[in-house]
């Protein structure tokens, strides 16, 4: 039985969520602290913070490490104790917790059609990306379109020394120099070989970075907008969901980028394979990728093939719909598995993962089995979103006067979407065996489709907000809820037939029937997320022993309590590294 807690998940979160944020300026988290050590958060003012507030923040025991002004937010270092005390301040709007975030990790191009673009020379050509992630290693297969670089990390370089933002760069914007010889069998050329790259550093060596050093590079991404015509900003990182969207700073911090003008690509998460709760991986997206306006990506896999008829959903793909909000996601899926890309020559993954060396065989026909020095192979969502990112670049250089919601519309309506009812994928690290399914929790709006989206002969009109999913419990159904300001509330551009309509992928044979995905066959239960042994049971996340109980991450024994912290065996130190859950692909 597949999912049995979603409708339950539907029909529960949104009252929940009200309840915790709507009543108190604290995050839900920061509700059950019990600690007497000091706590980062970033707090939302209702106006740019003055000094004065600072000030009085420091008067609090508190240390101020980084101005957010762009966001109306400071990021601070305070007792726990003070916490709840902050609350009172008639200035401070809300107060979170300023999480850590870790990286999100030939045949993409050909899967996601677009040789069509490429044709018509519309390669990215004067579009700038900017890569938020761990800074951008100077390689050939960039040239000089590497046009700006800085570094948020306080290590005084941009060079990569993780090796993650490189390759996310390379599937953007690499040209394949390094691919381009006599004995060259392969062009290893990215999705928008023109494109410029700008070079945000907010990953360390280790891969991790926090949420206020992410919103920093965000601000500086629409500061440099004009400048270097930064249309797209690339977040392949990504970090659990404590509250609604509406409330944390990320997602505030994405969302002002794209009412600046900028699209916004996030990987959607590698947590497909969660089975904690009996989830079977729905719920499980990512901040920032739970936002409705952001395009989230999950990760496909090509299958080793040109054709992608016998492409697959990657298993450990984040699916939706999202904690708190229920929105649906992810919007697209795009090749993310096994992608051959640029390598950070000594940085950590590499060392890491010596078996995801290209050999030279791959692209040169005198090639061995000897590991080439400037590709390397990595999977996950961080690479599905970068395809997207370069394809946004691409679809800009055809149209530049197109907004981000019109460009996210277009990618979401020319979607591929023929896909199997099931399919079975197994994980070469574990050799567990898992069941995908392709409903819209997974697989959104379909599979990117270049060519597609820029022979579009007309311009959808409205936003692109990402609809939310209500459970209605009488009928035992899932419908969508668009807000009226999209353009999927509009019957002339969805009709009968198309993605939304009565006959389409999520009409009236999908999710909301009685014979669809989510039907009367049974899929709630006393085990599921709103169960006595789910996610807000008394064993889940909400429950005594779960995250928020006296055991768990805030509790006295947890990560934040007094016999633990954030090490190497905790949820950000090396053991739990999302990059590091599909590094290998799958089989």
């Amino acid at each position: 039985m597949k999912a049995a807690w979603l409708p339950m998940l539907l029909m529960c979160a949104e009252g929940m969520s009200l309840a915790q944020t709507s009543t108190n300026k604290l995050s839900p988290e920061l509700q059950y602290l019990n600690s007497q050590s000091n706590v980062d958060v970033i707090v939302q003012y209702a106006q740019p913070p003055s000094e004065a507030q600072h000030q009085r923040m420091l008067s609090r025991g508190g240390q101020l490490r980084r101005k957010l002004d762009f966001a109306r937010a400071g990021a601070y270092t305070v007792p726990a104790f003070a916490v709840a005390g902050l609350a009172g301040d008639p200035n401070i709007v809300h107060i979170s917790v300023d999480h850590k975030l870790k990286a999100k990790l030939d045949y993409t191009s050909a899967a996601a059609n677009a040789s069509v673009s490429w044709l018509s020379r519309w390669s990215g050509s004067g579009v700038g990306v900017a890569v938020i992630d761990s800074g951008i290693y100077a390689s050939r297969d960039f040239g000089n379109r590497v046009v700006y670089a800085q570094d948020f990390t306080a290590t005084g370089t941009t060079n990569d020394l993780y090796g993650h933002g490189t390759h996310v760069a390379g599937i953007i914007a690499g040209d394949g120099a390094n691919s381009h010889c006599g004995e060259c069998t392969r062009n290893l050329s990215g999705m928008a070989p023109n494109a410029n790259l700008i070079n945000l550093r907010v990953l360390d060596q280790k891969g991790e970075s926090s949420d206020s050093t992410v919103i920093a590079a965000i601000s500086e991404a629409i500061k440099l907008k004009a400048t270097y015509n930064i249309r797209v900003i690339n977040l392949s990182l990504g970090r659990g969901i404590f509250e609604s969207y509406k409330q944390d700073p990320l997602c505030q911090a994405v969302e002002a980028a794209w009412k600046a003008g900028i699209v916004v690509v996030v990987a959607a998460g590698n947590d497909g394979r969660d089975n904690s709760v009996g989830e079977e991986g729905y719920g499980t997206i990512n901040a920032p990728g739970n936002d409705p306006y952001v395009i989230t990506v999950g990760a496909m896999k090509t299958m080793a093939t040109y054709p992608r008829t016998d492409d697959l959903i990657g298993s450990y793909s984040s699916k939706g719909p999202t904690l708190f909000d229920n929105v649906v996601k992810p919007d697209l899926v795009a090749p993310g598995n096994l992608v051959v890309s640029v390598q950070a020559p000594g940085s950590t993954l590499v060392s890491e993962h010596r078996s995801n060396l290209v050999p030279q065989s791959h692209y040169m026909s005198n090639g061995d089995q000897s590991p080439s020095s400037t590709y390397f192979t990595l999977s996950g969502t961080s690479m599905a979103a970068a395809a997207v990112s370069g394809a946004v670049a691409d679809l800009l250089s055809s149209q530049w006067n197109l907004t981000p919601d019109e460009v996210k519309a277009r990618l979401m309506m020319t979607a591929y979407k023929t896909f199997p009812q099931s399919s079975l994928a197994a994980d070469p690290t574990t050799g567990l065996t898992y069941t995908s399914y392709y409903d819209i929790f997974t697989v959104g709006a379909g599979y990117l489709d270049l060519g597609a989206a820029v022979s579009i002969p007309y311009q959808p009109w409205g936003t692109a907000l990402s609809p939310t999913a209500t459970f209605n419990s009488s009928a035992h159904t899932i419908f969508l809820n668009f807000d009226p300001s999209s353009v999927w509330s509009t019957l002339s551009i969805w009709g009968v037939s198309g993605i939304w309509g009565t006959s389409g992928i999520w009409g009236t044979t999908g999710i909301a029937s009685s014979s669809g995905i989510w039907g009367t066959s049974g899929i709630w239960g006393t085990s599921g997320i709103w169960g006595t042994s789910g996610i807000w049971g008394t064993s889940g996340i909400w429950g005594t022993s779960g995250i928020w109980g006296t055991s768990g991450i805030w509790g006295t024994s947890g990560i934040w309590g007094t016999g633990s912290d954030a090490a190497a065996s905790g949820v950000w130190g090396t053991a739990t590294s999302q990059n590091d859950v599909a590094a290998k692909g799958e089989n």
